[in-house]
Parts: C-alpha cells; structure tokens; sequence
C-alpha cells in the first residue's frame, strides 16, 4: 500500500476508534485524541486530572478498542522497583528463575505515579526510554508496543514524589483532564447509573500500531515547520537570544531538544489523522500546550502574579 493511501486508511481507522471509545469516555475529546496522537507516535502520556474525572476508564478503553495487553500499577509509597519489573526466584530444582513483573504488557497505567518514591520512579525510566528491563544484571527486552500511560492527582501534594525533571521530559504529553459541562455530566450519570453496559470493539491489532508508528515518522516535513518548531522551543529557554520579555520575568528553565523532536512527531500525526500528507505550522501549534507545558519551569514571580504555564505558552504561539 502507497504511504498516501495508508494516511487515507488511517483517519478512516481513527474515527471509528474514537467512536468506539466515545461510546464509554463522555466529553474529554482533547484528553482522548492526544492520548491517541501520543500511541500512534510511540510517545508515553501523563494525565493530569481531579478524581473522577475517568482517567483509569480513559486508559483501559483505549486499549480495549487498539487490542493490547493492558496492567494497571497502583503506585504507592512502599511500592519497590521489583514489584515493577519482576524478580528472581529459587524454583524447585535451586535455579533462578525469572517472574515478569507488570511492566511486560503493552499499556502500562501508572496510577498515580507521585505517590511513590524516586526509587521506583526511575525503575519505570529505563523502560520508558530504552523499551527494554535489567534486573540482576540480566536484560530483558519489552513486548512493543509499549506505552506508559500515567495519572497524576494535582490536589492532594501532601506525602507526595513530585515527579523528577529527567523523568518529566520522558513523556511526550502532559494532557490536562477538565470536568464535563452540564451536558456531558448528565450523559455520564445516565449511563454509568443503568444495567446495560457497552461494549467496544477493537479497532487495531498490535502489528497495526507498530505500521501506524512508522508510517508517522515516514510524513515529509518542509524545513520552514521543523526550524518553526526549534525555534519555538528556543523562545522558552530564559538565556536564548530568541527569548521574549514574558520569557524572562516568567520563567526559571526552557524546555530541551527532546521538546523540539516531540513538536514534530506530533504535528506528523495530528496532520495524518486530519488526512493531511505533511504537517504545517498550524499542526505544531495544535500538539505545543501538551508538549511544551511539563517541560518548563515557572519562577516565583509567575506563581506570585498568577500567571499559568499555558498564558506563556500562548504567548509564545
């Protein structure tokens, strides 16, 4: 099949994925479709949202409608590293044998990934960066595809890990959940109160997700979007000659290359599922709240006068 088809194949696919997802997840179309964009480029997500707000359900009809193995880790403060990755034990016969932990599936919801401590933390770093588990000084490759989808509450920060910077970077989004309007809430409360339960099909098998990702990285992009991209990503950065006056006063750290490679990446498949055969400008716009918002700090000064990470960004757009 030409590229130009398979793009044409892919936003047939796309929107009756989301149809299927739409018939359990209410409202929460932006949380729904950067999750998605995040997949089809092989990006991890962070979600970011008050309780309730359907954050874990997000998660498992997501991989119920693309066909993978999913594992749900409750992250909690005495959760270890072995409880991630697997360990060794004596079987019957005293060898050591190998029992996979969580981490062999291909969704993996972290859930509330800032309740436990950096230990554990960076346990999921290596995954996430390098698709593969050393445990004993053995190596053990991942199943592909292979994302970490993880939830984080942003009002309770008491007995908390804020997540590390390092670890930040790693994920490609960072998808704010709002609450429903009236509306939505209305829908929700009718069909999580009935007897009757839908069911959703599967869209995609896993060896079509992975022709999906390297479909993304074969889109052509002109130099004009991708010198938009590094330059936008050099806006943020305080110390940078390109830096605007809001920049300055505003914020403590820029964000750092991975955040340019990110724009690109995304823009490629928000520009794909919308049927187009090279991303522009405007795509690069539409994926930089996401990309851009986790990967730069604010000062004092920004928390003093009530100015969000979003204001400075859109800015900047």
């Amino acid at each position: 099949m030409s590229d130009v088809k398979a793009v044409d194949e892919l936003v047939k696919k796309y929107n009756s994925l989301k149809s299927e997802i739409g018939k359990i997840i209410i409202g929460q179309q932006e949380a729904v479709n950067f999750t998605l964009l995040s997949i089809f480029c092989g990006g991890h997500s962070l979600l970011i949202g008050v309780p309730g707000l359907a954050k874990t359900l997000l998660v498992n009809t997501v991989s119920e409608s693309l066909g993978l193995d999913f594992k749900r880790i409750q992250f909690t403060p005495d959760l270890m590293p072995s409880d991630i990755l697997g360990s060794e034990i004596l079987d019957e016969n005293r060898q050591f044998k190998f029992i996979k932990g969580p981490i062999f599936s291909n969704i993996i919801l972290a859930d509330e990934i800032n309740r436990t401590p950096p230990k554990t933390q960076a346990a999921l770093l290596e995954a996430m960066q390098e698709r593969s588990v050393t445990v004993s000084g053995n190596h053990y490759k991942l199943d592909l595809p292979f994302f970490v989808l993880a939830t984080q509450n942003p009002i309770e920060q008491e007995g908390t890990y804020p997540l590390p910077e390092a670890q930040l970077d790693r994920f490609m989004f960072s998808i704010n959940l709002e609450y429903p309007s009236f509306r939505e809430e209305v829908q929700v409360v009718k069909n999580t109160t009935n007897i009757a339960t839908q069911k959703v099909n599967t869209v995609y098998t896993s060896k079509e997700i992975i022709e999906v990702q390297k479909l993304i990285r074969k889109i052509p992009v002109t130099d004009n979007v991708i010198e938009y991209a590094v330059k936008l990503v050099c806006k943020t950065r305080p110390k940078s000659n390109e830096a605007t006056e809001m920049v300055k006063s505003f914020l403590d750290w820029g964000a750092g290359p991975r955040a340019s490679q990110n724009l690109i990446l995304g823009a490629k498949a928000h520009a794909a599922v919308q049927g187009k055969y090279s991303p522009d400008i405007e795509d690069v716009k539409a994926v930089a709240i996401p990309i851009l918002s986790h990967r730069i700090v604010k000062n004092y000064k920004a928390e003093a006068e009530g100015v969000t990470i979003a204001d400075i960004i859109n800015s900047l757009l």
